[in-house]
């Protein structure tokens, strides 16, 4: 399994929003949204070959219970079974990030899923073609949702995704309000907060969550933060 990165830092969206957490990213991506801020997991996919053991045992050199596998999309790789089983036998919350597209039978605490909207295609061709093709899978999100806790966390970059959201929900309709939670597209303060001005709102009138990107306002749009 490609690994670009494992860090630990402070997690800035979704539910676990706060907790300091490790992250491990996997090189490699399905999809390559033309927003993506991890180019070097997704369109240059970069990293280092590390074995379950040998990334288990770099997870282990932070003093952090909790665990975020993400990419990329960590979903690619059949490694990610025996490297959360290992993590949870040795006592990590784990919590995967998926775009929902691909399924395994893994171990997972939180299954922090983000659908991509049909805004998200990048502008090759080749690889436009690819995401509209890819970017939903019914069957699969059906089933993450129904066999992990969850959260659905929504890449929203212009009022006219919020629409598609709503018909989204509407194929699943036991989906709480609560677990929706709606993200503004941007790596500069200034752009999220000029998207926030508008998605807040909207999730307060909605019930769901307004999840703002705190790395940004942390850290700035730094790698390994």
């Amino acid at each position: 399994m490609k690994i670009a990165e494992i860090y630990k830092s402070v997690q800035g969206e979704g539910l676990l929003t706060g907790t300091p957490s490790v992250f491990v990213r996997a090189s490699g991506c399905n999809l390559r949204c033309w927003f993506c801020d991890t180019p070097y997991a997704s369109w240059e996919p970069e990293g280092t070959d590390l074995s379950v053991d040998e990334t288990v045992a770099q997870v282990e050199e932070w003093d952090c219970r909790y665990v975020v596998l993400t990419g990329g999309e960590p979903m690619l790789f059949a490694e990610l079974m025996p490297l959360a089983k290992l993590l949870r036998e040795r006592g990590w919350h784990i919590t995967i990030e998926t775009a929902g597209t691909l399924y395994l039978p893994v171990v997972c605490d939180l299954m922090s899923i983000s659908p991509k909207l049909a805004g998200s295609g990048p502008s090759s061709a080749r690889w436009s073609r690819r995401h509209e093709r890819q970017r939903y899978q019914a069957d699969v999100l059906a089933a993450l949702m129904a066999e992990y806790d969850y959260q659905l966390k929504f890449v929203i970059d212009q009022p006219h995704d919020l629409p598609e959201v709503e018909h989204f929900l509407e194929a699943f309709p036991e989906v709480a309000p609560q677990r929706v939670l709606l993200m503004p597209q941007g790596v500069t303060q200034e752009e999220l907060l000029e998207r926030s001005a508008w998605l807040s709102p909207h999730c307060e009138k909605r019930g769901w969550k307004f999840c703002p990107r705190k790395q940004i306002e942390w850290f700035g749009a730094v790698r390994g933060k």
